[in-house]
C-alpha cells in the first residue's frame, strides 16, 4: 500500500498560494474610494481624467478641479484623500466643521483648496457636494450652465 507524505514546504506554498488570491481578490479601500471618486467627477459635463504626478486629476476643459492623493506619497500624509477646489472662506468652515475628515492640503491649501479623507467611511454626500462646487468654479458659464443648479 503506497502512500504519498506531503511534505511541510508543499503545504506552506499551497498556503502561500491560497493567501496571495485572497489579497488579490479583497477590494482595497483606496482603489473602491478612487472608483467612487472617479464616478462622481467624470458625470460632470466636459470632466476629463488626466494623470499628474502620478495621481489621478479631474478637469473641466483642462482646469484641474480634483486630484486624487494616494497614501503612499507624501501628497496624502499616509492616508487617501482628494484634493478639491475651494475658496478660503468654505475651506475655513469646512475644516473647522470637520476637521477629522477635512484639511488643509499642502501646495494648494493656501489657495483655498480643501482636502477631504478618503478612508474611514467618508462622508460622500458631502464630497460630492464639495466636487460639484469645485467643477462649477472652475468650469466656463456656458459649461457650468450644463449643470443646472442641482
Amino acid at each position: 500500500m503506497a502512500t504519498t507524505k506531503r511534505t511541510s514546504s508543499g503545504a506552506k506554498e499551497r498556503a502561500k498560494k491560497r493567501a496571495k488570491k485572497k489579497r488579490l481578490a479583497k477590494p482595497s479601500r483606496t482603489r473602491s474610494a478612487v472608483d467612487r471618486l472617479r464616478e462622481i467627477c467624470l458625470a460632470l459635463p466636459n470632466t476629463t481624467e488626466v494623470e499628474a504626478w502620478g495621481e489621478p486629476t479631474f478637469r473641466v476643459n483642462g482646469k484641474i478641479f480634483a486630484m486624487h492623493a494616494s497614501a503612499g506619497t507624501h501628497h496624502g500624509f499616509g492616508r487617501p484623500a482628494v484634493w478639491i477646489l475651494s475658496v478660503n472662506m468654505e475651506q475655513d468652515l469646512v475644516i473647522r466643521a470637520r476637521p477629522d475628515r477635512y484639511f488643509k492640503p499642502p501646495y494648494v491649501g493656501p489657495s483655498g483648496w480643501i482636502g477631504a479623507w478618503l478612508d474611514r467611511n467618508p462622508p460622500w454626500g458631502e464630497i460630492e457636494e464639495l466636487l460639484r462646487d469645485g467643477w462649477r468654479r472652475r468650469a466656463p458659464k456656458r459649461v457650468a450652465a450644463l449643470l443646472g443648479s442641482s
